[in-house]
């Protein structure tokens, strides 16, 4: 005899129009399955959606997992994290080391350039201004304005400082768009009254790029900015996503990895009278509420922690991962990995480049033509730099490092970004750049300053193919 509740949920596909196929009868009379009527429910949703009106032994297995969950590969590397590294100098010496590392690894990035070749330092092309004959000089750009329909560019190198001047109007574009402090190569003549006519501009950029794939239809979602603890902080859909990860959804069975690029929470003391727009006014509270959301994430799901701006910690870039002492539970799940900012894993060969984004703020109003609401525009420059973080000086703060770990050393297949709160998704020379918005409804401070959030929606990525899926979480009022 046929049991009661396959009984239910078959009526309910037969009343939707559906055929059951004999081979779908015999896997729902061998096995037990919880909630048996909903998982009928949520098969015939998706299947009408693909007009497909039948029900065999294939779906059943997609379904409940039976089929692919053993199959799947959820393989992860950690192969950059400046948790450990970190060995910050003191004051004007460790900037000095910081920026004399910078030149030097970036430089050696151009060396397979041919123009790399001709590069002369600034003092020796100072020193020989009455040479008609263009040259390369490289450094970090320390000036950049405009004026009178010229563009004056000031970059410095080891042995001393060099002031050009952009007339090319192609050119001025180029010029204006480059960030302070980041590396420029430059092609270079002396004009009649002795300047420095600036002819070329080479920055470091990132190669044309083919990107590696997962062997298996494995699926990652990259969410970043919870602020949990704050009022505006979206909970319900947040809990509503942890569930959906559980669910019998074909996409949710295939998910191995879930990458949360900072803030966490939404911290204490980040901006003034920020206590006035929190639920939990410390930050154990916050780290305690985030854990008992996150710790319903099945266990099959490995889960990336990065800190951002707004989580315990230090602020300065790079970031450690979050301290162990402000939750030790966070470390302790074997499927939760706490890693440092910026940091580069890889899921099943999948290189991804996961950086919160602070830098962000300065870029944009430094640089005409960007805007918060178009967060990939800005990775772009920031790949084009070959540098997380170049401003120095501004709101971001930048720790002394003897090493500069700001650097893309390496092309990464996709470069995870938040802190925007505004959803952005592009493709450059092959690299799939995701900007995954937040789970925090629109704040005072972002009404006033006219940003509009995209919050609410995960960005989910078939790893075998780099397919992207927006799934939104919203709910209603």
């Amino acid at each position: 005899m046929m049991k009661k509740d396959v009984v239910f949920a078959l009526n309910y596909a037969l009343n939707k129009g559906f055929q059951i196929h004999p081979n779908a009868f015999e896997i729902l009379e061998k096995i037990e399955i919880r909630d048996l009527e909903k998982v009928i429910r949520d098969i015939v949703r998706e299947k009408t959606k693909q007009k497909v009106f039948h029900i065999n032994q294939e779906d059943l297995e997609v379904f409940l997992g039976l089929k692919d969950e053993e199959e799947l590969i959820s393989d992860h590397k950690i192969l950059s994290d400046p948790t450990l590294k970190i060995t910050s100098s003191e004051g004007i010496i460790g900037f000095g080391a910081l920026f004399s590392n910078r030149f030097l690894k970036l430089k050696k990035m151009v060396s397979n350039r041919p123009e790399a070749k001709l590069l002369k330092p600034i003092s020796f092309v100072i020193a020989s201004k009455s040479d008609n004959n263009d040259v390369f000089v490289c450094g970090l750009l320390v000036e950049r304005n405009s004026e009178r329909n010229v563009t004056r560019l000031v970059i410095d190198d080891p042995t001393g400082s060099l002031e050009g001047i952009v007339f090319d109007k192609d050119l001025q574009n180029i010029a204006n768009g480059l960030l302070i402090d980041q590396f420029v190569m430059e092609r270079i003549s002396v004009s009649k009254n002795g300047g420095f006519i600036i002819k070329d501009i080479i920055v470091p950029n990132i190669p044309d790029h083919v990107p590696n794939f997962s062997k298996t239809e494995t699926y990652a979602v990259f969410l970043s900015d919870l602020h949990i603890g704050s009022k505006y902080f979206m909970e319900k859909e947040l809990e509503k996503f942890v569930l959906w990860l559980a669910s019998p959804d074909p996409i949710a069975r295939k998910i191995r990895f879930v990458l949360v690029a900072g803030d966490v929470i939404d911290g204490i003391g980040i901006y003034p009278n920020q206590e006035k727009e929190l639920i939990f006014t410390n930050v154990d509270e916050q780290l305690k509420r985030a854990l008992e959301i996150l710790e319903k994430i099945p266990r099959h799901i490995k889960v990336f922690i990065i800190p951002g701006n707004h989580d315990p910690g230090r602020r300065a870039l790079p970031q450690p991962a979050i301290p162990k002492k402000y939750n030790l539970d966070l470390w302790n799940r074997e499927n939760f990995f706490m890693i440092g900012n910026p940091a580069l894993i890889s899921l099943n060969g999948v290189k991804v480049l996961m950086f919160h984004g602070q830098s962000i703020d300065d870029i944009v109003r430094t640089t005409p033509g960007l805007s918060f609401d178009n967060p990939t525009k800005v990775m772009r420059h920031l790949l084009q730099a070959r540098h997380l973080s170049p401003i120095y000086g501004s709101q971001t703060p930048l720790a002394p490092e003897v090493e500069d770990m700001m650097l893309v050393d390496e092309v990464p297949d996709i470069f995870h970004v938040g802190h925007v709160h505004v959803v952005g998704l592009d493709l450059y020379k092959g690299v799939l750049l995701i900007n995954s918005g937040a789970w925090q409804y629109q704040t005072p401070f972002q009404t006033s300053v006219g940003i509009t959030p995209t919050p609410g929606i995960a960005i989910i990525v078939n790893l075998k193919n780099f397919k992207v899926y927006r799934k939104d979480f919203k709910i209603e009022s």
